[in-house]
């Protein structure tokens, strides 16, 4: 998916505090060679089942890539190591390529403990691990070891009541019962092109859905997915490295080409008898959610057409193999899809999110498929579901009610109206985790020069504790650049069609010295991302150095990005890099009234989509953009897959023109300034092909460009060595360009 590329990396331990120090400039060698300016922050961050503990990861002070598990312990109100990964397992960790694949789609790098689960009753934890399974029971300090085989065990988990642990090997569904240590196979044919319980590329790229199969609450089923991709074109992928190449037959859908063959079925454990779930005569189809409702014997599943304007959430019976259509959403452009749907416990309601009025809210349905009430309304998006308290009738949700740049906790009725309630407080960013009894939250925070502190919060926004406050004091080793760092300006501007765009510009402390100062305007500009918010993002620093470098940085949020609501987004539909570049302009227009702004020296640069955003406005709109900077670019969407493409173009048999039209290609000619393109040599999202192809076209116009590639890397580009050496890069080539010493 071409969207926020998601670092398991440490937040930067920085918080809006005066101390009296020396300021000194950044430089690219500290911001992304030194870990220990990142400092220490937890990430996946959870709940024990009991609510008595909050675990985390944390990352070792000698090795910070290597990552332990931690606890805070309410009862004790102690931080404390839970589980050493070094005692679990030491040494190099070998993946097989499907496992790295699976990791690269959840963007998880680093190495020890990278993923954990808890049993129900709190008492132990699952851990994967140099692709065996690792059991560790808390009470007793000790683990043990449930695989040891020479084939890779994944996506493995305990089942709802905690009797056994499932996984996937060798393509196929596997349950380990815990204590005869008995495995039972439950699905057989998986191998070659047959993959039993895994998710496919696109349902893992595109969809968000990592997994092929779910547990009945009773332990007494599992469903389950059957792919094959025989259907799927094979193409032959390279990867470059330093001192090899490795060529791979990979089964890609390119976007109009057929996608895999998907079946479901419904497995029980004590017979392993399987039935198949009727999915209906259309075969071209996606399979992009499913869950058990709390009776156990219904199975919801999310069915999606190829064209992804209808979904329809289907129950289906597994004691009686009947199934209907709960409820069905359309549209005419496409659906985005979400995770926001929770089965109450009293067997007789759910909570369903939609976009059905153009912004997403949440809706109360019964089982039956009869809408309730609908419990969000406005001018304003939805987020995510976050809770519900069924004994208090309460919903616990993040949204945009107050700022589109703020995300807030909020909540509201569940069964009755009643006015909604902003939990958290403004002036920052929260990603809030809530417990299961719905009596306590973990409070992820951060605001644009405030990185991410959390702290344990009750129901009603009272803290509690901190479990990470990240305070700057005179040993940090960022605390020497705080002062110097810029406090960017928000402001909003209006598009062709009225609607309204956020921007954010960060200034030199320079600006007012009467000089026209170069700009940098950083862009992504596609769907399902947002730039311009009130949070923290490492790349800030970035941005703050080439402040202090005399440059303005600037950020607009055009239309066709995120949480601005489906007609905001709509607008990119069956034709991308039109009105993402028209927006681009506009701010370039208001850039041009600013007196401190050099009109003759606007830059642009992005990755990804906003890479290809470069490109079309480098060749677009080359009176505007003076320079530019593009990375990993998407430049033929033909070459890109099916169910992200297919879900803004439409098809390729009945949009040709858009795909002609929104490609690079028609425009490359019209390059009039400086471009360094770069691109990762192993980038198995938005293939090493997509730049060669507009190398060879701007070649062939005879347009003289600039290149860097780096041998190894996939799309996210990770390392501090390589980070490090492509922003000195980029920096050098504005500086060159724009005569920066």
């Amino acid at each position: 998916m071409l969207k926020k590329i998601k670092y398991l990396s440490w937040v930067l331990p920085l918080v809006a505090t005066a101390i009296t120090v020396q300021a000194k400039p950044l430089t690219l060698e500290r911001i992304f060679d030194d870990p220990s300016l990142a400092g220490k922050a937890p990430v996946q961050l959870q709940f024990s089942p009991d609510g008595s503990r909050v675990t985390y990861l944390q990352g070792k002070s000698d090795d910070y890539n290597r990552y332990d598990l931690w606890e805070y312990n309410l009862k004790d109100n102690k931080n404390r190591i839970l589980v050493d990964s070094a005692k679990l397992f030491s040494g190099p960790e070998n993946l097989s390529d499907e496992e790295k694949a699976r990791r690269e789609r959840q963007r998880i790098f680093g190495k020890g403990i990278l993923e954990y689960k808890w049993s129900k009753d709190g008492n132990a934890l699952l851990f994967p691990l140099n692709g065996d399974l690792y059991y560790y029971e808390l009470g007793a300090g000790i683990s043990r070891k449930l695989t040891d085989t020479e084939a890779f065990e994944t996506d493995a988990r305990f089942s709802p009541k905690g009797n056994f642990v499932s996984f996937v090997r060798e393509q196929n569904l596997y349950a380990l019962n815990l204590k005869s240590g008995k495995e039972v196979q439950l699905s057989k044919d998986g191998g070659g092109v047959i993959k039993n319980a895994m998710a496919e590329f696109v349902a893992q790229e595109e969809m968000g859905r990592m997994t092929g199969y779910w547990w009945s609450g009773d332990e007494s089923k599992i469903a389950f997915t059957r792919i094959d991709e025989s259907p799927v074109k094979e193409a032959i992928r390279n990867e470059i490295y330093a001192d090899e190449v490795k060529l791979f037959n990979q089964r890609y859908p390119f976007t109009g080409t057929n996608n895999v063959k998907i079946q479901l079925a419904v497995v029980k454990l004590d017979n392993q008898k399987t039935d198949w779930v009727d999915l209906g005569k259309d075969e071209d189809i996606y399979i992009t959610r499913a869950k058990w409702l709390e009776d156990d014997k219904t199975l919801s599943y999310q069915w999606q057409n190829r064209s992804q304007h209808n979904l329809e959430l289907r129950f289906y019976n597994s004691e009686t193999t009947e199934q209907k259509v709960a409820l069905t959403e359309t549209s005419d452009s496409w659906i985005n899809l979400h995770f926001d749907l929770q089965f109450l416990k009293d067997k007789k309601h759910f909570v369903w999110a939609s976009e059905r009025n153009g912004f997403k809210h949440l809706y109360l349905y019964r089982t039956n498929g009869k809408l309730v009430r609908q419990i969000t309304d406005g001018d304003w998006v939805v987020d995510s579901l976050k809770g519900i308290d069924e004994k208090k009738g309460i919903v616990y949700f993040a949204g945009r009610k107050d700022t589109p740049l703020e995300s807030q906790l909020y909540s509201v009725p569940l069964f009755k109206k009643g006015d909604i309630k902003r939990i958290t407080e403004q002036g920052a960013y929260h990603n809030v985790v809530m417990a299961k009894d719905s009596k306590t939250f973990i409070d992820n925070s951060s605001s644009v020069n405030k990185p991410n502190s959390a702290a344990l919060r009750k129901v009603n926004g009272e803290f509690v504790t901190w479990l990470e406050q990240n305070k700057l004091d005179e040993n940090h080793p960022l605390t020497p650049y705080l002062t110097d760092l810029a406090e960017p300006e928000y402001g909003t501007l209006a598009a062709d069609d009225g609607q309204v765009m956020h921007y954010r510009l960060f200034k030199p402390a320079t600006v007012n010295d009467g000089k026209k100062h170069p700009v940098l305007v950083n862009v992504y500009g596609g769907p399902h991302a947002q730039r311009v918010t009130n949070s923290w993002r490492s790349k800030n620093l970035y941005f703050q150095y080439m402040a202090q470098q005399g440059y303005v940085v600037f950020q607009l949020d055009n239309r066709g990005s995120y949480n601005r609501g489906k007609k905001f987004e709509d607008a990119i539909y069956k034709h991308l890099g039109v009105v993402e570049v028209a927006d681009q302009i506009k701010g370039v227009e208001f850039l041009r009234t600013l007196d401190y702004v050099d009109p003759q020296r606007i830059g642009i640069y992005g990755h990804s989509y906003g890479g290809y955003m470069a490109l079309m406005a480098m060749f677009k709109a080359g009176d505007y953009f003076q320079a530019g900077v593009s990375g990993a670019p998407v430049t033929d969407w033909a070459l890109y897959d099916t169910h992200y493409t297919e879900r803004y173009l439409g098809h390729p048999d009945t949009n040709a023109k858009g795909y002609t039209d929104s490609a690079v290609f028609p425009y490359a000619d019209g390059l009039k300034g400086p471009l360094m393109i770069y691109h990762g040599m192993a980038d198995d999202n938005v293939l090493f092909t997509h730049a060669t192809k507009l190398f060879k076209q701007l070649q062939d116009n005879e347009k003289q460009f600039e290149m860097m590639t780096y041998p190894g890397s996939k799309h996210s580009l990770r390392g501090k060595q390589v980070q490090t050496h492509l922003h000195q890069t980029i920096t050098n080539f504005f500086n060159r360009h724009f005569y920066v010493e």
